[in-house]
């Protein structure tokens, strides 16, 4: 790529971005989009509490950045949980370590680039070049400042990696003593149940749970299954709710004959109804049937302690894995009830069909990366297309190589979130954070192999198809140690298309703005359209992710990269404050499980750093260098493993100690009792047909042995 090529690219990007900042200061103050850019606000209003802005409705203003940079963490926390400063921290941390990395390799590393001697014949297409390590000769004492920034660089990284995951570990261990009374402390989710001939699910959880933990089990809750039924179930709901708000007693006649008055329940919220006393007893009976034949082998089972409950996640409950497994169960509003009717012996199918889908996906997805780059050399392009011969020199060649590449790979890379997101729900996923986190994992591969390898493979295929032949590894290596500092261009590129311009796009919220006036404007309702989102970490943190992959790799090779990198982080730092604050509303979170996410892909991104180095140190006849990058790279190996037997284990297990303490508090201030007698229907309300039905007989149960067996264990 050409220097104009990037200058355009970069020019069109900076218009974008001014344009759209601009434009988002004017539309935040009208009153119209209230619901679009202040929903985490609104949402937290009381129902009669009323909201006043003053702006200066048509001036362009910056004082949402001002209002983001003196928002604190305990704001953050407040507004957007634990996952939403750990999305910040990831920010942070990137801004701090490819600071240290500009001052050195901009000060240090970028002199000895330019004034190298490398590059012997100064081509149009080369132009690029005499900012990157390929401009510095062989055996060049030049070599140790990218050796020193190297070091110092995977240094700094060590140490913030250290510190990061030490400081997000604590926060996640006080966030259980935070929220002492979460019913998921005291809930197992109990899957692949066995079915045995005349007896229900139900029974057999009842009958396990009695004869194993007798002391500490409390009830369980079945899971029933959805469907054309339910939803008619849901829709009766509605028309139950609009009836008892309509005034009708001046319409309807008194009814004379004798009734009984009965209770059914609708996801576990009791809807009363009018039926002759002769046929109560029939119909208890076909609604206990009923029940049982829409049973699945899941089930919520409650524990009088929090310690009780984590024994039982951790312990297998039969010589049979596959059966009885069980795990802590998500929050109530982060149950995706749709998966939860899923068979547990068949996830693991589920989980190799997806894995076959995502290969064939990425394989689709060769075919625009192979036509991005075809369009950064589009010189090569018209050798092989004598057809298109004639476009390098027309007055659009800086748009074609400079921007439209990037815009094309960005188009194309919209696809990949909800794809992933469809791959995570087929996997079966029980809570609706977990398939987020799952879908973020996917596309951080994906956005790994296809934006950043493939397309390095991609580059180097079309600069080198007819003069380098590859014979063997050495080759290989010796080719990407040539080539890779020259995709350094593509990459800011990239980083400007993709990174600029998608923040202003969530600055803006367009699809949400337009729906909004659809609503307000043509079908004239005040409540409009907006406040319906929770924040897109599948979307966000591959993105964040794969430009610290980019700053990483190429930091000591083309330093140029880190000023576009820089620019897109401290944006991102104000852009994402100010929507975790006022736009995005938090329903659930996976209590700051993407940190070792972020830890693993640095980890990565130092290991392919020090790696490339390494080959390029052997191909610059630096031996003492490539060496000591080598012995770099073990060290990086083992210092992840360090960090994650040290750290890791706080994410995946609660803290015994702490789980005691608050059992034994609750026992002796006496709120144990009305934490147990709100457990029972705490997973009632949020699922399709979730809950023991009828509600009132597991209530019951609680109020007639439960208090008898918490006593009787009180005094063992």
């Amino acid at each position: 790529m050409i220097l104009p090529a990037l200058l355009t690219s970069a020019g069109f990007n900076i218009v974008i971005c001014v344009g759209f900042m601009s434009l988002y200061s004017i539309l935040r103050k009208q009153p119209i989009n209230l619901k679009v850019y202040f929903g985490q606000r609104l949402a937290q209003l009381q129902p009669g509490q009323k909201n006043h802005y003053f702006f200066d409705r048509l001036i362009p203003s910056a004082g949402w950045l001002v209002k983001a940079w003196e928002a604190t963490d305990d704001d953050i926390y407040t507004c957007g949980g634990l996952d939403g400063l750990v999305f910040i921290r990831m920010i942070v941390f990137c801004i701090r370590i490819f600071s240290v990395a500009a001052v050195l390799c901009i000060f240090i590393v970028l002199p000895v680039n330019l004034f190298g001697q490398g590059v012997e014949q100064r081509t149009p297409e080369s132009q690029m070049d005499i900012f990157t390590i390929a401009n510095v000769q062989e055996g060049s004492t030049g070599l140790w400042a990218h050796f020193f920034a190297l070091y110092m660089i995977s240094i700094c990284a060590y140490a913030l990696l250290y510190i990061e995951f030490k400081n997000v570990a604590r926060m996640r261990l006080e966030q259980v003593i935070r929220y002492p009374t979460k019913p998921s402390h005291f809930t197992v989710l109990v899957r692949g149940i066995p079915w045995a001939e005349g007896e229900s699910y139900s029974e057999a959880v009842k009958k396990h749970f009695s004869d194993y933990y007798n002391s500490s089990y409390l009830a369980h809750q079945m899971v029933y299954r959805s469907g054309a039924v339910q939803r008619l179930m849901m829709e009766t709901e509605k028309m139950y709710k609009v009836l008892t708000e309509t005034p009708i007693n001046e319409y309807v006649q008194p009814i004379t004959q004798p009734i009984t008055v009965g209770c059914s329940h609708i996801g576990g919220i009791p809807v009363p109804f009018k039926t002759p006393e002769g046929s109560t007893k029939k119909r208890k009976h076909d609604d206990k049937q009923d029940m049982k034949d829409q049973e699945v082998a899941a089930a919520f089972v409650f524990f009088r302690t929090r310690y009780a409950a984590m024994v039982a996640s951790h312990s297998i409950q039969s010589k049979d894995p596959m059966l009885w497994v069980i795990d802590f169960a998500p929050e109530p509003h982060d149950v995706f009830w749709a998966n939860l009717c899923v068979p547990h012996r068949l996830l693991w199918i589920r989980k190799t069909l997806v894995f076959i889908g995502s290969i064939l996906f990425s394989l689709w997805f060769l075919l625009p990366t192979t036509l991005v780059q075809g369009l950064v050399n589009i010189e090569k392009l018209e050798n092989m297309f004598p057809v298109l011969r004639g476009i390098s020199e027309t007055q659009y060649a800086n748009i074609i190589s400079g921007y439209l590449p990037s815009l094309v790979l960005m188009c194309f890379v919209l696809l990949v979130p909800p794809v992933m997101m469809m791959f995570a729900t087929l996997e079966g996923a029980v809570s609706r954070s977990g398939r987020k986190k799952s879908a973020c994992c996917k596309a951080i591969i994906f956005f790994f192999w296809n934006i950043f390898f493939y397309n390095l493979f991609t580059g180097t295929w079309w600069d080198r198809m007819s003069k380098l032949t590859v014979t063997g590894l050495k080759d290989m290596a010796t080719l990407l140690g040539n080539l890779i500092p020259g995709q350094a261009p593509f990459f800011m590129t990239y980083i400007m298309t993709s990174g600029w311009a998608s923040l202003a796009y969530e600055l803006m919220q367009p699809f949400v703005l337009i729906v909004n006036w659809i609503f307000q404007v043509i079908l004239m309702r005040k409540e409009g359209f907006g406040d319906l989102y929770t924040f897109p970490y599948h979307t966000e943190v591959p993105r964040v992710l794969l430009f610290s992959l980019l700053g990483f790799t190429f930091s000591i090779l083309a330093p140029l990269i880190l000023p576009f990198l820089l620019v897109y982080y401290f944006f991102a730092y104000f852009v994402y404050r100010n929507q975790m604050l006022n736009v995005y509303i938090t329903r659930y979170n996976t209590n700051g499980s993407y940190w070792p996410v972020a830890h693993n892909a640095a980890i990565f991104g130092l290991i392919v750093m020090q790696s490339v180095a390494s080959i390029i140190f052997g191909m610059k006849n630096f031996g003492t260098g490539s060496s000591l990058a080598f012995i770099l790279i073990i060290f990086t190996s083992l210092f992840n493993l360090y960090c994650r037997h040290k750290f890791l284990p706080l994410f995946s297990n609660k803290a015994a100690q702490d789980l005691i303490e608050m059992d034994r508090h609750d026992e002796h201030s006496g709120k144990l009792e009305e934490i147990l007698s709100r457990l029972l229907s705490s997973y009632n309300k949020f699922g399709p047909r979730s809950g023991n039905h009828p509600n009132d007989l597991l209530s019951a149960e609680y109020k007639v042995t439960g208090s008898k067996d918490s006593e009787t264990s009180r005094k063992r």
